[in-house]
């Protein structure tokens, strides 16, 4: 097994990297929706999080409404750190779980490429002090114009884009801890093409590591 972290700030197309990956069949764990999933109704850190930052947070349904959340640790270095260190370390057990469901899984799994997709892999230890580490890192990146074009029509705002951005690793920090770069700043066929090369790698990679 050959495991991946696949990074990329807002806007880079990470996930459309992701999705590719899975259909030339990478198994794909989206990190962020693991995150997603510890404070959603029964999630193992809603709990915790209520009883660090009140009732306030707690949403109708029992889970934590994200946008209450949000409001408290957006831009506030110190409350942010609060959440991760509740939920990280929760995420990272989901995160060996799922692994392990693909270690147990059919007798050919240990020969899968496996896919940790997160937007925070160098803000945070996700991936990296779990059971199943990653082993390579992949970054998606893009211009910055290009990128605030896309948040722009997802009904996002200037203001908010570039606040989202400014909030998140730079472009230079990610490409520093990477072994691969994917760029994303032209057509679809442009990164079909990318992607096609960067899974050939990852192939040689793991067929070396396999001998």
């Amino acid at each position: 097994m050959l495991i991946i972290g696949l990074t990329g700030g807002i806007g880079s197309g990470k996930s459309t990297v992701a999705e590719m990956l899975g259909r030339r069949g990478a198994v794909v764990i989206d990190v962020d929706g693991l995150g997603r999933a510890v404070i959603a109704p029964d999630g193992r850190a809603v709990d915790a999080v209520v009883n660090r930052f009140g009732e306030y947070v707690r949403g109708p349904d029992g889970g934590i409404d994200r946008a209450a959340l949000a409001s408290i640790v957006f831009g506030d270095e110190s409350q942010l750190l609060a959440l991760n260190e509740i939920s990280h370390p929760m995420i990272n057990e989901l995160l060996d779980e799922a692994i392990e469901e693909v270690i147990n899984g059919p007798a050919d799994s240990a020969d899968n490429i496996v896919v940790m997709d997160m937007a925070v892999l160098l803000e945070s230890q996700l991936g990296s002090v779990s059971r199943h580490s990653y082993e390579i890192v992949v970054t998606v990146e893009a211009p910055l114009p290009v990128r605030l074009e896309r948040l722009e029509g997802r009904g996002m705002t200037r203001d908010d884009a570039v606040a989202r951005i400014e909030n998140q690793a730079s472009d230079d920090d990610r490409r520093a801890i990477a072994q691969y770069v994917v760029g994303n700043g032209g057509d679809l066929e442009d990164l079909t093409a990318s992607v096609g090369k960067l899974w050939a790698d990852l192939q040689r990679v793991h067929a070396s590591k396999q001998q």
